[in-house]
């Protein structure tokens, strides 16, 4: 009887001691997962941060882009129809109407940008992303201002990413604005190479240039947008190189990698 009495103490002290440790092991796991989920918290306030911040970039990027290049073309024909108007008044009202033209492609680019910041306000007129596949109009742009365009594609066009694609478009449109904003009497050859696996952009200027064969600086009005896309094209594992041509103009190169296509 004893025996009993001794074995049924200990069971009760057994289970209470288990009581207690499975209660504490309870309010340990109840503390981790709280825990986990402040630091899972903390981290998706943290990406989110970091989307915006990213997306500011990109606006910021895009601001520039459409500002530097149709501000520029208009700066040129406005100079244009100011020397012919006198002697030229026909010429001089196509430079105007083309100033007027580029301020609308602005103000529709811009609008679009806005339209990305408040997508609940409208919107329908807005005009579509600018792409590889939109090169004429930018081209015909910068001849009519006064730098022949002559544009190569080699490989099979295919579809690219969109992101991949804007790219693609601005470093083009960036590089024939430097051509059209630093130089005089020249030309510019685009080739647009499809490879399997990357897209390979070459911009090529003729003209005047100063420190042939060395990088364009980053601090100079000629070099601060390539340097932003530069960045654009890294996010995407390529590079760019823009510099000086031997003679005279300017080169600029990009490779972006592309997904080997089905």
């Amino acid at each position: 009887m004893l025996f009993l009495s001794i074995l049924l103490a200990v069971a009760f002290c057994a289970a209470a001691a288990l009581g207690v440790a499975l209660s504490r092991a309870r309010r340990r796991h109840v503390r981790a997962m709280g825990e986990r989920g402040w630091l899972l918290e903390r981290e998706r306030e943290s990406a989110a941060r970091a989307a915006v911040d990213e997306e500011r970039a990109r606006i910021a990027r895009e601001l520039h882009d459409i500002v530097s290049h149709n501000v520029s073309v208009m700066i040129v024909q406005a100079g244009a129809a100011r020397e012919v108007i006198d002697t030229l008044p026909g010429e001089a009202t196509s430079a105007l109407a083309e100033v007027e033209r580029a301020g609308r492609t602005t103000m529709t680019e811009l609008r679009h940008l806005l339209g990305l910041l408040a997508p609940d306000q409208g919107g329908t007129d807005l005009a579509p992303q600018p792409t590889l596949s939109r090169l004429t109009p930018l081209v015909d742009r910068i001849a009519f201002a006064g730098l022949p365009v002559e544009v190569r594609v080699s490989g099979e066009p295919r579809p690219l990413p969109s992101g991949i694609d804007v790219t693609a478009y601005r470093i083009v449109q960036e590089a024939l604005t430097n051509a059209l904003k630093h130089g005089s009497g020249g030309k510019a050859e685009v080739t647009i190479r499809y490879a399997e696996r990357a897209l390979r952009v070459e911009v090529l200027t003729t003209g005047p240039s100063a420190l042939n064969g060395s990088p364009m600086p980053s601090g100079s009005g000629a070099g601060r947008g390539l340097l932003g896309l530069g960045q654009r094209v890294a996010v995407y594992g390529g590079d760019l190189d823009a510099r000086r041509r031997l003679g005279g103009g300017y080169r600029v190169r990009a490779r972006i990698p592309l997904e080997e296509p089905s």
